[in-house]
């Protein structure tokens, strides 16, 4: 499978002319441009049933790129021609630290062959101390952001990009510490990039903004997803636009941004349906 790169940065002077325009609040709303993403493990019980009948009704829902989040016991080949049947692109793929770490050449193999732009890390969960259990201490994510340069850069040298996804957990803080913001300081922008998910970024109390706009070139892939906080305090996730995350100074801060995938981890009626209204919502989103 072969795949061309997007660009949004201006580079010739009549862009730049046109930018005085029109106004730096349109230029910023570029990334919003980019092909619709979803994140497959929003169909993680339709794909099982159903691959390639999925996979089309998602192309038909307005989707053109996605992200593998497990590959359902098929060969990168399978995995490939389903999607490119579909009309479908898959940019990146999700895996555990643990799997990184033990099945690399494997992963990395399958990456290749599915022509893979990312390779992200979905879940860190690896303590330094294998005999510990339980959250990560401050001391564990020093140890994992190490994992994650040496990784990177090998990931590099297999001609694709490693990156992190986060949940809320990376969030907490010792001595004062943010566990993020010691991931973000310790990895190494040459080889670890980083793939905000905002839902999460929210749910854990943060605000997306401040660290799009404080390291734009860290972050060129969100997560998006819309949650709302229910009476008994957990969140839920719903479909965009019916939450309380509003994407525009988002994207606007996004300056980095190249793919974007919405996910939806639940829903209330039919999926497909759902993630229709998703597909819309980014369709008319102007930022």
């Amino acid at each position: 499978m072969t795949f061309s790169s997007r660009r949004i940065f201006l580079k010739t002077s009549g862009a730049l002319a046109a930018a005085a325009c029109v106004g730096a609040d349109r230029l910023m709303g570029a990334p919003v441009r980019l092909p619709i993403g979803l994140q497959l493990y929003s169909v993680r019980n339709l794909l099982p049933k159903d691959f390639e009948g999925t996979l089309h009704q998602l192309a038909a829902a307005g989707y053109k790129e996605v992200e593998a989040a497990g590959y359902f016991d098929k060969t990168a080949a399978d995995f490939g021609n389903s999607l490119q049947k579909a009309g479908l692109r898959c940019v990146s793929t999700h895996h555990q630290l643990v799997q990184l770490k033990t099945q690399f050449d494997q992963l990395i193999e399958y990456g290749q062959a599915l022509g893979l732009e990312y390779i992200i890390c979905s879940w860190a969960g690896v303590h330094r101390d294998p005999t510990r259990t339980g959250d990560l201490n401050l001391d564990d994510w020093r140890y994992v952001a190490d994992q994650f340069n040496e990784i990177g850069q090998k990931v590099k040298g297999a001609g694709m990009k490693f990156g992190y996804h986060n949940h809320t957990i990376e969030f907490g803080k010792e001595n004062g510490i943010v566990f993020f913001d010691e991931l973000l300081k310790r990895t190494d922008p040459k080889f670890v990039e980083f793939e905000m998910d905002c839902g999460w970024v929210v749910v854990a109390g943060r605000n997306p903004v401040e660290y799009l706009s404080k390291f734009p070139e860290r972050f060129p892939m969100l997560h998006v997803k819309d949650m709302v906080k229910m009476p008994d305090g957990k969140w839920r996730n719903v479909v965009m636009g019916k939450g309380t995350i509003d994407y525009r100074p988002i994207f606007h801060a996004a300056t980095g941004l190249k793919h974007y995938f919405i996910e939806q981890e639940e829903f209330e009626g039919d999926p497909i349906t759902e993630l229709r209204e998703n597909a819309e919502f980014m369709k008319k989103l102007d930022v």
